[in-house]
């Protein structure tokens, strides 16, 4: 096996860095997960991840995972609601009869990341993780690297794989090539205990996801097992908005002003979004990499997840393609196809980058038109289909 004798250090704990350590571990490697969390109990924000067939679900398969997954997965969870500015209900997967399951080819059964994130770390062997440890910088030593973390640790790897998203440290040894911006902001939220805190919206999402499209904009929402609502505001917006509005996104008394003045045209229900304090927002301008992007293959250091190809969420595809990275790079590494670190890793990021650019392709196009005047029609075709 081309990892044997080798150290292996995977940067960054989400779900593809997680599923490499796992698939590797299977084939006998050692490796080593530095997550910038300061511990495992670490609290985890954003929406519900539905994982798919034919990626995550797949790569969960090949983990030996599946029944774990199958007790945290949340039946309904993946039930759409669309309606308009207004709130009316225009379709609704609830009132549907048929419940897909495993082996549909359209169920995409949904999971917190909590949860998915646990029974990842609970199938690695002891002392995988290496917590509170943030690259700070790598360099070349010998035949590998020599890793750098704020407090002044070092540690040497023969492969470093970057599994550290948007702002990786990795990329940038891998090549130059920076994402563009898509001409798009969202404004992500998070309400806690939702049921007395934002109780129409709470009810409206029935346990399961809302699409609201309206004026060239959206709201998204979707109800979590812990009783909490995620929820993402987007809109077209110049790429410094988020600097240039003067908002401060700590002060919840300016972005429900802000909100109550750009969403002016939707029904006044929907400020109930940012009308208590238990929340957090945060502002995320929407960047994607270079749909043409290539590289050369190096024998030693390789990319996955959104650190190889970010794209915006409006496909669904982002957890899905990081965890079939993982699966297709640890056949790469482990199956005896290749003779040689380079040659693997090549054959790797040739099909992962041409399989995250057809998906981000599409996840552009889903952007454009979720947020164009013919948003509501094209989203019921979406559905219907």
């Amino acid at each position: 096996m081309l990892l044997t004798d080798k150290q292996t250090a995977i940067i960054g704990g989400g779900p593809g860095g997680l599923t490499l350590a796992r698939l590797l571990q299977l084939r006998g490697a050692r490796v080593t997960v530095y997550e910038r969390d300061p511990d495992r109990s670490a609290r985890q924000q954003g929406a519900t991840l539905d994982l798919h067939d034919e990626s995550g679900l797949r790569a969960l398969t090949k983990a030996g995972l599946l029944d774990a997954f199958r007790q945290h997965y949340r039946p309904g969870a993946d039930r759409l609601r669309l309606v308009d500015g207004q709130g009316r209900i225009l379709f609704d997967q609830h009132a549907q009869s048929e419940e897909p399951t495993f082996g549909h080819e359209h169920f995409r059964p949904e999971i917190d990341r909590g949860p998915l994130r646990e029974l990842l770390l609970d199938s690695l062997a002891p002392d995988t993780i290496v917590w509170n440890s943030q690259l700070r910088g790598l360099e070349p030593e010998g035949a590998g690297w020599r890793l750098h973390f704020p407090d002044g640790r070092t540690a040497y790897a023969d492969l470093v794989i970057g599994a550290d998203g948007t702002g990786s440290k990795v990329r940038p040894l891998v090549t130059p090539l920076p994402p563009f911006f898509t001409g798009y902001t969202v404004v992500e939220g998070n309400i806690y205990e939702a049921a007395r805190n934002a109780p129409a919206l709470w009810a409206l999402t029935k346990g399961g996801k809302v699409f609201a499209l309206a004026h060239n904009q959206s709201i998204i929402l979707s109800a979590k097992g812990d009783g909490s609502l995620s929820f993402y505001t987007c809109q077209r917006s110049a790429e410094d908005w988020v600097h240039r509005s003067g908002i401060d996104f700590q002060s919840l008394p300016q972005v429900a002003a802000w909100f109550a003045r750009d969403f002016a045209a939707w029904s006044p229900a929907w400020q109930e979004l940012f009308a208590t304090e238990h929340l957090y927002v945060v502002p995320r301008p929407q960047y994607c990499m270079p749909l043409d992007q290539t590289w050369a293959p190096q024998a030693s250091i390789t990319l996955l997840g959104d650190a190889a190809h970010l794209m915006p969420p409006y496909a669904g595809e982002g957890v899905n393609m990081a965890m079939l990275d993982a699966l297709e790079l640890s056949y790469c590494l482990t199956d005896g196809r290749f003779a040689d670190l380079r040659p693997a890793i090549g054959h790797y990021e040739t099909e992962m980058r041409r399989r995250g650019s057809a998906v981000a392709a599409v996840s552009i196009e889903s952007m454009e038109q979720l947020h164009s005047p013919g948003a509501l029609a094209w989203m019921s075709r979406i559905t219907e289909a």
